[in-house]
């Protein structure tokens, strides 16, 4: 008889750290056990082990853990890394400084380009030279290597970065002076552009070698002993570590090169989305995760989310942030969570966001001193939330201190706090609806195509009213909404991505020098996987090339079948030239360029299979709580169903106006839209389809 396997995941977040368990038992029946517990920076690790005790999970009974992070974003926003010397090739030490032109506060005379997280006289120069197409110019000089690496001692320096001309097209001289700062100063952290990318945009690789290592020692630190704390509890294997890419990878080589999991959270979630819209046969997905301070979305067309390495951090309508080339979920990122603050500028318009109360002190509702109204206060005012049941009934409500801060955006409005509760709710909706456009719409793809699936902590609040403004084909909760993130990574695979600059024009001959940079990039992931363990048999592999009209600047990515030939070339052009229309609503005549290549390699390393449960009646009476009235701010006040959570069970069908309630999140459904619980304990609800 087969024995039980229990696999845990771990998120941490900026306010809670999530578990998900799920224990496979003998007889193949799975028992998924969820919680939540305060995160507890700087020693995120405790954090950890508190939600594994709350869950009741022993760390000697796991068999497989996956676990994410926030400590390398957090690390870099609260600017906590560590002191950082660059060194660069001969005549670019200045490349951090210059940046690039294309500010996004245009027409500011006064505007000021982001400090470089490396001051100028942290910045060194070695001569040697790379041409772009990876031949040497000038040899590597490494003879002013010592004195260099003396006056970053000097300085206090912790980690080095490396970045060279041209590394992306030959490594040679990137290795040599790696090579020989370990071995002068084997006690430093060091990395070099080529570990993290062999993409092409000098600065964008020289910004994303300077962060990488000013996150290192830090996230180093902070997964030695949370995998040391773990061990001591019994846990057999180390964790593996959720990447942006929507993979998971060891922790060993996560530490070598932590820059990869800089958005670890929403990848998880948004994989999880994709794998759970294969699941329920829904493959077009319109992911939002709503959390206590951020909204996040993104787009999954055919069962497969979109990787980018166009990733920026801290970027703005007034800042034009800082370029990090690693491999990262396309998303769109709002300062609209729970958490929010709604407020009032001098022209008497109401805002919300993206200030957030956080965790301390919270919204007002919370009773810990906060005084400023949420969107949390707004819906638990409108009865969206249940005073009595608040946080899962954890939380004893101060409504008289919600009522308080909403009277004063009220006053400030000239309103009632009832319609300042209306407005928060609406702005709230539209600025996640416009979010959810700008990964949709705005990029040739129409709603009415997509299941929005909704998750995180305040998703299912809000996905009905956004999924009836874009006629989206039905809205779904997941089961867990709130620690949905963490079972992402039950659903991930062992990934790593790989993007290479190679520029090749599609004429006769292209296929053969297509497909050797293919197979040079095979044959290094099968070689990496290999040495860490993982049975060839079990490793995939998916293309995608990089391509653009000839001298253009920018690419847009098309997926590849199969070897790539010369017979296959006006079928790939023909897939660019679909692409591009969609996204730019034009093609041209114009011949088509390869600009490089992206190779995703996988593995399945204890991915878990979730099996249907049977459907049982219908109706749905014995989850039947009670009733209130909710104000549905759009369709005014409505006397509510309200339902436990805990107690829908496959099956169930019933209409709105209505209101589910579990321990971690609330669903408003409203009035007219049909609500049925599949085989897995989703909630799919049918807009505007009321029986």
């Amino acid at each position: 008889m087969a024995e039980t396997t229990r696999r845990v995941a771990t998120d941490v977040g900026g306010t809670f750290t999530d578990l998900v368990a799920f224990e496979t038992r003998a007889d193949g029946t799975i028992e998924i056990v969820t919680a939540k517990s305060d995160t507890t920076p700087p020693d995120f690790e405790t954090g950890v082990l508190n939600v594994l005790k709350k869950g009741g999970i022993a760390p000697e009974s796991v068999s497989f853990m996956a676990h994410g992070t926030t400590v390398v974003i957090n690390a870099l926003t609260e600017r906590k890394g560590v002191k950082v010397g660059l060194i660069t090739t001969e005549g670019f030490r200045d490349v951090l400084e210059i940046a690039r032109g294309n500010r996004p506060d245009f027409f500011n005379l006064h505007y000021v380009k982001p400090a470089p997280f490396v001051p100028r006289h942290l910045r060194a120069e070695i001569p040697g030279r790379i041409t772009y197409q990876g031949a040497e110019r000038a040899a590597l000089d490494l003879s002013g290597l010592p004195s260099i690496l003396d006056e970053f001692r000097a300085e206090g320096v912790e980690a080095v970065a490396v970045c060279l001309l041209h590394a992306y097209a030959n490594t040679a001289h990137e290795v040599a002076a790696l090579e020989e700062i370990r071995r002068l100063w084997p006690e430093v952290s060091v990395v070099a552009s080529h570990q993290i990318t062999r993409e092409w945009r000098e600065y964008e690789r020289t910004n994303t070698a300077v962060l990488s290592a000013y996150v290192q020692p830090v996230a180093a630190r902070y997964l030695g002993k949370l995998d040391a704390g773990l061990k001591s509890q019994g846990l057999r294997k180390s964790p593996y570590i959720m990447q942006s890419n929507c993979g998971v990878d060891s922790l060993e080589a996560t530490s070598a090169v932590p820059i990869n999991m800089v958005e670890s959270g929403p990848a998880s979630g948004f994989w999880g989305a994709a794998e759970l819209g294969k699941l329920i046969g829904e493959e077009n997905i319109l992911a939002l995760d709503i959390g206590g301070t951020t909204a996040k979305c993104s787009l999954i067309e055919g069962g497969e989310v979109r990787i980018m390495t166009d990733y920026w951090i801290e970027r703005s309508g007034t800042s034009a942030g800082y370029p990090i080339m690693v491999p990262v979920v396309d998303l769109v990122e709002i300062g609209n969570g729970g958490g929010s603050i709604a407020w009032v500028d001098d022209f008497g318009k109401l805002h919300v966001g993206p200030q957030s109360a956080g965790a301390l002190p919270g919204p007002a509702a919370y009773g810990k001193g906060g005084d400023h109204a949420t969107t949390t206060d707004a819906n638990l005012w409108l009865g969206r939330i249940n005073r009595d049941y608040f946080c899962g009934g954890e939380v004893e409500a101060d409504m008289g201190a919600a009522e308080a801060a909403l009277k004063a955006v009220g006053d400030d409005l000239g309103v009632s706090a009832d319609e300042a509760a209306q407005g928060i709710v609406r702005i709230a909706n539209n600025n996640m609806v416009n979010a959810l456009k700008l990964v949709s719409l705005n990029r040739g793809h129409d709603t009415r195509d997509f299941t929005l699936l909704a998750f995180g902590g305040g998703g299912a609040m809000h996905a009905v009213a956004l999924g009836q403004e874009l006629q989206v084909k039905k809205v779904v909760v997941p089961a867990a909404a709130s620690v949905f993130s963490a079972f992402g990574m039950m659903m991930s695979d062992l990934r790593r991505d790989y993007f290479v600059t190679q520029l090749v024009d599609l004429v006769a001959g292209a296929g053969d020098a297509i497909e050797a940079v293919f197979s040079e990039a095979e044959a290094k992931a099968r070689k990496t996987f290999e040495e860490e363990g993982v049975d060839p048999a079990e490793i995939g592999f998916l293309r995608y090339g990089k391509f653009r009209y000839q001298n253009q600047e920018h690419t847009t990515e098309v997926l590849l079948h199969g070897t790539v030939t010369d017979a296959a070339l006006d079928r790939i052009a023909g897939d660019f030239h679909d692409a591009y229309e969609r996204e730019y609503t034009y093609r041209l005549d114009a011949p088509v360029e390869m600009v490089g290549i992206h190779l995703v390699a996988r593995a399945e390393v204890g991915k878990l299979e979730l099996k249907p449960a049977e459907l049982g009646p219908a109706d749905a009476e014995p989850a039947l709580k009670g009733r209130r009235e909710v104000d549905y701010a759009l369709e005014g006040k409505h006397q509510a169903d309200i339902y436990d959570g805990e107690k829908l069970a496959p099956g169930m069908e019933f209409t709105g106006p209505a209101i589910i309630e579990d321990p971690g999140t609330t669903i408003v459904i409203h009035p007219g839209n049909r609500v049925e619980i599949d085989a897995y304990r989703n909630t799919h609800i049918h807009i505007g389809e009321a029986k």
